[in-house]
């Protein structure tokens, strides 16, 4: 049976007062704690309707509030029933702070230590403790013991990822961040990113929407050898073969005894406390394990690509950029035509340009096709609604990509309908020149992402405008679009930027109620050679090949070296791309790629 969303919370109000409890967490994440959660662990949406990737809501005997960043605040209120959940910003209302404030002395918090993180736990346990509160661990999360019409969880079988994609063996993997363990003292790692461990293992799968994993943990030793908690049902036929010696499978129910066992043993275990839950590392740590806080071994080396890797995402770039140059054809031809399609039909047709690509898996993420003010709200999704007709004389933004087996790819381009405004065209420049300045960045080695954010927010920020959210992300090859540990963002981030790094570029402008603009290519890190004094500096290399709309450019704002920028651009898009393109396709590009 159906439950709306005020039998949800009665459900979970229920649960709470069989186990004596005055309020109950339940975040985003699940799990495996990663941006992307399958449909089972869909807890926050199950009991709020709520369809960001980032917030927690907080459930009282009387009343439930929900957290959400910047991304989402206008979302947030346009999905989530104020008559039953009160809204705020997590930065500037934190949600453990709140919630201290609400319940007198005594008041006992209940959470589950699967979902959340360790830094999260301490925290907030800090904090709930100096208001003499309780921070309890449940055994059953309330929100799976109150949801009568769960999901069952998928069942396809996973996919062994060829060396000729990866660059490296599985077992040449293992033993080299087994020998990074040994040297940081420990005696095993606990690896619970899910893309951590398909980088580890080279394999993919379909556990997870857009993101090509293969739910499970993982206990990776300082030999080498690793255990892996997952279905085996969903373990093709050659794995052993495929990782080479060393690895032992097992069900995820087993890892809760492998805790225990490590911790028994009196072992040293490194762990991540961002990306490892609190229970895996609590039940280990109780048991007698020493632990070590320290990032995930193995997100340092997934992040540098190698050469092989690369060379990968170059030509799945290719690829990529001559579909959405067919698609940004198709649709000026038909806007020319009058034939004004919903963000749907807009999403769908860039899909079918899209999956003809040779190694084409699946979309790397689900398509934001944002037509007029939809493309105020950042993260927007066509399909939390009706999807909306494009209206003339406005900006259509759409950000998409692709899985493929060789790489995974992001774009974001803001595109004009009919004819663009003054405003528009002003406000899409001043976007522009920040991509440009970012790109064009020459570093020093040691330098983090944070360091750059405010290079492509300058333009915007000397008149007064800015974006809430951050300029860059990581992103995986073959794996996650959005891939950590360096990003490019206001706040605070200490992991330099390496060589083989690949990172978005995507400043943007939102105007509420009226209009959004991203300019969104991915680029790497690249060392040419550039030293000095004994330093070397850093430069960034562009993966994305599409043109920039020139209708939106106004040419005044502009330098001769940001002209030269683009001109230079362009001309690689057309010489890359026009390759793979025929007929009014590729007089299409050449006209959009001309200089200007």
């Amino acid at each position: 049976m159906t439950q709306c969303t005020a039998q949800k919370l009665n459900a979970i109000r229920q649960q709470m007062e069989k186990q004596n409890l005055d309020a109950f967490i339940v975040p985003r994440a699940d799990e495996y704690l990663g941006e992307y959660v399958p449909a089972h662990n869909q807890r926050l949406f199950w009991c709020s309707e709520f369809t960001g990737t980032a917030g927690s809501v907080i459930i009282l005997k009387d009343r439930a509030a929900i957290f959400v960043d910047g991304r989402y605040t206008i979302q947030v209120k346009q999905q989530v029933n104020a008559k039953l959940f009160e809204f705020y910003h997590l930065i500037d209302t934190p949600h453990i702070a709140w919630l201290s404030e609400q319940l007198p002395q005594g008041a006992k918090i209940g959470f589950d230590a699967k979902v959340h993180n360790l830094n999260w736990y301490k925290a907030s346990l800090k904090t709930l403790s100096e208001k003499q509160m309780q921070l309890v661990a449940v055994k059953n999360n309330l929100v799976d013991m109150s949801w009568n019409d769960r999901p069952t969880p998928t069942q396809h079988e996973g996919l062994l990822l060829d060396q000729k994609y990866t660059g490296l063996s599985s077992l040449a993997k293992r033993q080299k961040i087994g020998l990074d363990i040994a040297k940081k003292g420990a005696d095993a790692a606990l690896i619970s990113a899910l893309d951590s461990i398909a980088w580890l293992l080279n394999i993919r799968g379909k556990d997870i929407h857009c993101f090509c994993v293969i739910l499970g943990s993982a206990v990776l030793k300082k030999d080498g050898s690793m255990i892996f908690f997952a279905d085996p049902a969903k373990i093709p036929t050659g794995f052993h073969e495929h990782v080479g010696e060393g690895v032992t499978l097992a069900q995820e129910s087993d890892a809760a005894a492998t805790y225990q066992t490590l911790g028994e043993q009196k072992l040293t275990i490194l762990a991540d406390p961002e990306t490892s839950n609190a229970f895996s590392q609590l039940t280990a740590e109780k048991a007698g394990a020493t632990l070590i806080a320290g990032l995930d071994p193995v997100a340092m080396p997934k992040a540098c690509k190698n050469d092989v890797e690369l060379y990968g995402m170059q030509q799945a770039h290719i690829r990529d950029g001559a579909s959405e140059v067919r698609f940004l054809h198709w649709l000026e031809t038909e806007v020319a035509q009058g034939h004004l399609h919903d963000e749907g039909f807009l999403s769908d047709k860039l899909t079918t340009f899209r999956e003809t690509n040779e190694h084409y898996v699946e979309l790397s993420f689900d398509t934001i096709s944002a037509a007029g003010s939809n493309a105020a709200m950042c993260h927007y999704n066509h399909l939390n609604g009706t999807p909306a007709v494009l209206p003339m004389n406005s900006l259509y933004l759409v950000d998409s990509g692709a899985q493929y087996l060789d790489g995974t790819t992001d774009i974001t381009r803001t595109v004009a309908i009919g004819t663009p405004s003054a405003e528009h065209k002003k406000m899409f420049t001043l976007v522009l020149k920040g991509h440009i300045a970012l790109a064009n960045m020459k570093f020093p080695a040691g330098t983090s992402g944070s360091q750059l954010d405010a290079l492509a927010r300058q333009f915007l920020w000397q008149q007064g405008y800015d974006y809430d959210h951050g300029t860059g992300h990581g992103v995986g090859c073959f794996l996650n679009v959005h891939e950590g540990p360096h990003r490019i963002a206001k706040n605070a981030n200490t992991v330099p930027l390496q060589v083989g790094m690949v990172v978005s570029n995507e400043p943007g402008y939102y105007k509420q109620d009226g209009y959004g603009i991203r300019c969104e290519n991915l680029i790497y890190v690249a060392d040419k050679g550039l030293a000095n004094d004994g330093k070397k500096f850093y430069q960034f290399e562009t993966l994305t090949l599409v043109p920039f709309d020139l209708r939106l450019i106004e040419r005044t704002l502009l330098t001769k070296e940001e002209i030269n920028w683009i001109n230079t651009y362009h001309a690689e898009v057309n010489e890359k791309i026009a390759p793979l393109l025929t007929g009014s396709d590729l007089e299409w590009l050449r006209k959009a790629t001309q200089a200007i």
